[in-house]
Formats: C-alpha cells, sequence, structure tokens
C-alpha cells in the first residue's frame, strides 16, 4: 500500500465540486489521491438551463449530468454532510437510510454551494416553490400546465384568473430568467387553448429593490423592464411580498391578488453546514475564509489541507483594484475555480507553490424567454434576438462533457421544427393513484 497516497473529500458535487473532482482525475494518478465526492444528488446541475427546464426548451435530465458517468475514479457518497471537523480532519455524513457516519480525509474541499434564502413571509413556506434545482423547475411546469387545463373548463372569473396568475419573487438572474421563459411559454400556450385570451394570464415580477439584474448597469436593466412590461407583465419595484397564505399573495405596496404558483427567487444565503457546523474559519456571511489561491484562511494564516470555492467560499477578487472586493457567487467563478482548486492540490502534494486564482468576468447574459435576451461586457450592451443566440451558444459550449452539449443542441433544434412540448407530467407525483383507484376520479 502506498502510504503517501492523499484521501482527499470534495464536500458538495455542485459546479466547483465536480469540476474540482473531473480535474483532479485528469492531474493526479490513481496511486496520488484517493477522490470522494459527497453530496445528497447523484448528479451535478447545470443552473443555467433550469429556465429553459421550466419552459420546455431543455430537457430535464439533459440539465443534469451524472456524477458516476463523469467522474470515473472518484468514490461518490450519496448523503449529506451534517459536519465537518477539521481538527480531527473528519466530515460526518448523513445517508438517507441508517446512521451517521464518520469519514476521514487528509484534505478537505469546501465547495457544498449556497442555499435559497428565505425569509419569514407568511405563506411562502406553505405555498411556494423554490428555482435551485431540477425538481424544482419540472415543477413549475407541470403547475402551470396543469393551471392551464383546468382554466379552460372554467368560465371568466376570479377562480381562472387565479389559475393563471403567476408570481416571481426576486430580480436577479435566475429570477429574470425564469419569468421570461415562463412568460414566454405561457403565451405560446394560448394558441392552444382557444378559450383562454391573454387577458386571463397575469404575470407578476417583485423586486425589493429599485431596479432588476444588479449584475448589469442600469440601462439594460430597465430595458428588460420594459420589454416585460410590454408583454403584458407587472414588474413591481421597491416591493416585498407581505403574505402568501392560501395562495393570496399581499404586496408592500397595498396591491392584492390570488396567485396559483408562486416562485420564490429571492437570491442565496450561507450553507447552514459551513455556516454553523464546521470548525474552519466563516466571515460575518457565514462563507468559508479563503485566500486567494482557494486555501481555506487567510494571508497571514492558511488552513492546512482545506481548500474551498464557488458559492460558500468568500474568494478574493483579484481581477479589481477594489479592497475586500470578493468574488461574484455565479457559475462563471465557480467553474473556474474548481480547476483552478485542482490545479494547485496537484501542485501542493508535488511539493509545488500554489497559484493565485484570477478571472476577469467575461460579461453577463441571460435569456427573457424564446427569442428575447439581454447581454452586456463592460460598455457593450446586446438586447433582443442576437443576445438570446449568445445566451444559448454560450451555455451549449460551457455544459460539461460533449455527450450533453449533442443532447441539448439536438432538443433545441427538434424545438425550432415541432415546437415546445406541452404535456405536463404532475401525476409522476403520485405514481401509484392510477392502480389505487382503478382510474376512478378521486373523492373530493
Amino acid at each position: 500500500m502506498n502510504e503517501t497516497k492523499k484521501d482527499i473529500v470534495v464536500v458538495g458535487g455542485g459546479y466547483a465540486g465536480f469540476y474540482a473532482a473531473w480535474n483532479l482525475e485528469k492531474t493526479l494518478r490513481p496511486d496520488e489521491a484517493r477522490i470522494t465526492v459527497i453530496d445528497p444528488r447523484p448528479y451535478m446541475t447545470y443552473q443555467p438551463f433550469l429556465p429553459e427546464v421550466m419552459a420546455g426548451s431543455v430537457e430535464a435530465r439533459h440539465a443534469a449530468v451524472s456524477l458516476r458517468r463523469h467522474l470515473r475514479r472518484t468514490r461518490i457518497v450519496a448523503g449529506s454532510v451534517t459536519r465537518v471537523e477539521h481538527a480531527r480532519k473528519t466530515v460526518v455524513v448523513r445517508p438517507p437510510d441508517g446512521d451517521d457516519v464518520e469519514l476521514g480525509y487528509d484534505v478537505v474541499v469546501i465547495t457544498a454551494g449556497a442555499v435559497t434564502r428565505t425569509f419569514p413571509v407568511p405563506g411562502i413556506a406553505e405555498q411556494a416553490i423554490g428555482m435551485k434545482h431540477v425538481e424544482e423547475a419540472v415543477a413549475i411546469r407541470d403547475t402551470l400546465l396543469t393551471a392551464f387545463d383546468r382554466a379552460a373548463l372554467l368560465p371568466p372569473g376570479p377562480e381562472r384568473r387565479r389559475l393563471l396568475t403567476v408570481t416571481f419573487v426576486g430580480g436577479g438572474f435566475s429570477g429574470v430568467e425564469g419569468f421570461g421563459e415562463l412568460l414566454s411559454l405561457a403565451t405560446s400556450l394560448l394558441r392552444a387553448y382557444p378559450e383562454l385570451t391573454a387577458q386571463d394570464v397575469s404575470f407578476h415580477l417583485v423586486e425589493a429593490a429599485g431596479r432588476i439584474l444588479p449584475e448589469v448597469t442600469d440601462g439594460p436593466g430597465r430595458w428588460v423592464v420594459r420589454a416585460f412590461e410590454a408583454r403584458g407583465a407587472h414588474v413591481h419595484l421597491n416591493t416585498q411580498v407581505l403574505s402568501a397564505v392560501g395562495g393570496h399573495v399581499v404586496l408592500s405596496t397595498g396591491v392584492e391578488f390570488d396567485s396559483e404558483l408562486i416562485v420564490w427567487a429571492a437570491g442565496n444565503a450561507a450553507n447552514p453546514v459551513v455556516a454553523r457546523h464546521t470548525d474552519l474559519p466563516v466571515d460575518e456571511r457565514g462563507l468559508v475564509r479563503v485566500r486567494a489561491d482557494l486555501r481555506v484562511g487567510t494571508e497571514d494564516a492558511p488552513v492546512a489541507d482545506a481548500w474551498a470555492a464557488g458559492d460558500d467560499a468568500a474568494v478574493p477578487d483579484l481581477a479589481t483594484d477594489a479592497p475586500g472586493r470578493r468574488t461574484v457567487p455565479n457559475a462563471q467563478h465557480a467553474v473556474r475555480q474548481g480547476r483552478h482548486l485542482a490545479a494547485n492540490i496537484a501542485a501542493v502534494l508535488r511539493g509545488q507553490e500554489p497559484r493565485d486564482y484570477r478571472h476577469a468576468s467575461l460579461g453577463v447574459v441571460a435569456t427573457l424567454g424564446l427569442g428575447q435576451g439581454v447581454f452586456q461586457y463592460r460598455r457593450i450592451v446586446v438586447t433582443g434576438f442576437p443576445a438570446w443566440v449568445m445566451h444559448r451558444g454560450y451555455h451549449v459550449l460551457a455544459v460539461p462533457t460533449w455527450e450533453r452539449k449533442v443532447r441539448v443542441a439536438a432538443v433545441w433544434v427538434s424545438a425550432v421544427l415541432f415546437g415546445r412540448d406541452i404535456v405536463s407530467l404532475a401525476s409522476v407525483q403520485r405514481p401509484r393513484e392510477a392502480f389505487v383507484t382503478g382510474g376512478a376520479p378521486r373523492p373530493r
């Protein structure tokens, strides 16, 4: 047995964790390290595709990259890390079944990712759906399609309006992209439902700040608001949701309405395992303190054998002169940090010096629905159809593995030729119902 072989444990199989493990496999020989990735889901979610999963432009499975298929030399542990004890070099893992287990390591990589930020708004926990995972995107799509089926059987009135009212809370990139794609789907659905009209459909985007898309400048942000309003949507700026009990939405401006579908996209919060259940140093936001070379710690006090990257790491942004600036928690940084982290771990294991992480933004691009988008790189702004094409081109290149690139491109081509698939599979959430009832209607 090789006594110098290191056990490397990666906590989290998202962007940063997947790319870190993938590149560690490519960089380190089998006799140098054993790699383990711990995540409750057996796949990496390519989150930029979630809005298109909602709209039926991308198949749900194509937004998920199998960890076992692509990490051939990595041990995949399906479970949730509940504690990281670096003093003992141990992580505590909670599997789906059975008792918690402890796994030892020589090197730990913290890439657990962020969680959805929530607020104690009455009714949100019971009514809203998040949009951070594939399952949530599918549920949002099926809820809208089912609502159209139900509304088509009703006469004009409050119940029909409630079924066809959609509310998104949060005007960041994920909220705006999801809002635009679902609005595009709803508009296209009207052609298949002659019983319904555009006046029956109501979309609301609620944002607490005075603008949407903080990642772009004011001009493109205002253009997106105007584009949504021109498509019949309502954008509520400087507004908060005060209550959503029973689907009855009450806004801080005094506006009230009933909404069948409420999507919560109000930003990210620190992963509670990282923020409260580790002896690694964290900042006031609950993020792991990270040096520029992605080692945990500060410039004066690095923590040996501990690394972190992605949304749960406070990585210094060396591409800007602003003191204390941290890299933006987005996929663009997470992918590159994962690769860089792997290279630095390999360098340290081989007695070399790690390099600092530095990446200047390549710009931001967002889809706003079929044929609509916005792109900004410094002072260059592109809107409309060209930006939408740029969005699709960028993400088909960015999604990992050629297998996924081909599958996604094929779905896009088929959608151009045959249109979106508008079948709801909400019944998969109750797979035994038909068997148990024998096809009889459910009792009211």
